[in-house]
């Protein structure tokens, strides 16, 4: 093998997801809130829904993120178009603190993607922002504007966002095998759920929405990590991937699995479950840090500087004066929560960065899965 071709395969990459570690939004919620009565809640209810039958159910054909199709009927139901979710997506961005410039700081020192479950309205509204290349994007492809939908169809949908705005918040119990496991109430309000979109739904002409568009979350989501790490002619244990939530699952898994590194980054339980490195923090100064260690040394110089987190750690390990600087100017006192995740501090730290996450994105969306 040539030098050149050995360098390509020890090319370092570095991938995120972009809601989360990147920006505070939940961009498919703030639609339903805005564009469907009583939003919030009904979109509460059905993520809820989606958590049950991609993590619990395991639903063939189904996967962490589809809450992206459910909520779609509904959405053109009261009037979304392309161009109104480009405009409300551009003009409600909000990103985590430092996010910009370690995009631009990641891009500059090793290939970097963003493999998102949002719809490409939102993502490329927040590229252009950024100025992150929009060819180094994985997202939900969506033509909203090619389903046609008659007033029958759109009165029928209606009532039926009423029907599923009025349910009872399900609740999942833990180590839940089956909707067996359930109290008896969420297991009827699953099963009319079942029959709402997978009945009647997709019987209609909407219900081509549920077929034809595909969220990238979940599998799809590790299909990129695939697709990146094929391209670049690389390997898996050569990949950065930072995420936050069910969607995150399979790439995590597929990372770590085979010696990559998982980060997860104000993650909720799912992440905290899957990922090997925990950050609590409301700046992405700590991605830069450990993004940097990565790229120069590998993943067991970030675990090293992670074991030692603290101002000292911080000397010893990160050799770029730059960011140890600024991270100490930010945090001269406390540095933001990062550690390893152990079977022995995992319950504890899916509790912390739970709260975090709230703290930081808000209530409505921190809870969601």
């Amino acid at each position: 093998m040539s030098a050149e071709a050995l360098q390509t395969k020890n090319q370092r990459i570095f991938i995120s997801d972009c809601e989360g570690p990147i920006s505070k939004n939940d961009n498919a919620f703030e639609l339903t809130s805005y564009f469907v009565p009583d939003g919030d809640r009904f979109f509460a209810l059905i993520s809820k829904y989606d958590d049950v039958l991609a993590d619990v159910v395991k639903k063939p054909g189904y996967k962490a993120g589809d809450t992206l199709r459910l909520i779609l009927p509904f959405l053109r139901a009261y009037g979304a178009t392309n161009e109104k979710i480009k405009e409300y997506s551009s003009r409600n961005i909000l990103l985590v603190p430092g996010a910009q410039d370690t995009l631009r700081f990641v891009k500059d020192i090793m290939p970097s993607f963003i493999i998102s479950t949002s719809y490409e309205q939102y993502i490329s509204s927040l590229c252009n922002l950024v100025g992150f290349p929009y060819d180094n994007v994985y997202c939900t492809k969506l033509d909203i504007d090619k389903y046609k939908m008659g007033e029958k169809e759109t009165a029928i949908l209606r009532k039926i966002r009423e029907e599923i705005s009025a349910m009872e918040m399900i609740e999942i119990p833990e180590k839940a095998g089956s909707v067996d496991d359930f109290f008896q109430r969420d297991q009827e309000t699953i099963r009319r759920l079942d029959e709402i979109f997978w009945e009647k739904i997709s019987k209609m002409e909407s219900g081509k929405m549920l077929k034809e568009v595909n969220p990238v979350g979940g599998y799809e989501k590790a299909k990129a990590v695939h697709d990146i790490v094929k391209k670049l002619d690389s390997r898996f244990d050569n990949v950065m991937y930072v995420g936050d939530s069910i969607t995150d699952v399979q790439p995590f898994q597929l990372v770590r699995k085979n010696g990559g590194l998982t980060i997860s980054f104000n993650g909720n339980e799912y992440a905290i479950r899957e990922a090997e490195i925990a950050v609590l923090s409301g700046n992405t100064i700590v991605t830069s840090v450990l993004a940097d260690a990565f790229s120069r040394f590998g993943k067991n110089h970030v675990i090293r500087l992670v074991k030692e987190w603290s101002p000292s750690g911080l000397k010893k390990y990160c050799a770029t004066p730059m960011l140890r600087e600024r991270m100490l100017k930010l945090y001269p006192n406390t540095l933001p929560q990062v550690e390893i995740i152990t079977a022995s501090n995992r319950e504890r730290l899916k509790k912390e960065s739970s709260a975090f996450r709230k703290s930081v994105r808000g209530e409505a969306i921190g809870k969601l899965g």
